[in-house]
């Protein structure tokens, strides 16, 4: 699938992805290939991503936002990215 993280200023992620786990309001949740519609809001939390480039793991921290997903597609509109 492919995965885009925006916050207001910049472009912080984008390329292709087999999973992606995200801090929702209600707690973690996993978007998956060919995962149904959806659209949630997001805490400040931790954003794992997996087969991304080169099939690794990578993680970032977000300062909420929002997550929809359709049609293979992801897209992640955070208020911020924290600092490690």
């Amino acid at each position: 699938m492919t995965l885009e993280i925006l916050t207001p200023d910049k472009t912080v992620y984008e390329g292709e992805a087999t999973s992606v786990t995200l801090p929702g309001t209600l707690g973690y949740f996993e978007i998956l290939n060919h995962h149904a519609p959806i659209i949630s809001t997001l805490e400040d939390g931790k954003v794992t991503i997996r087969g991304g480039s080169a099939g690794k793991e990578e993680t970032l921290f977000i300062k909420g936002g929002v997550v929809e997903a359709s049609n293979n597609k992801v897209v992640i509109l955070a208020e911020g990215i924290q600092q490690k």
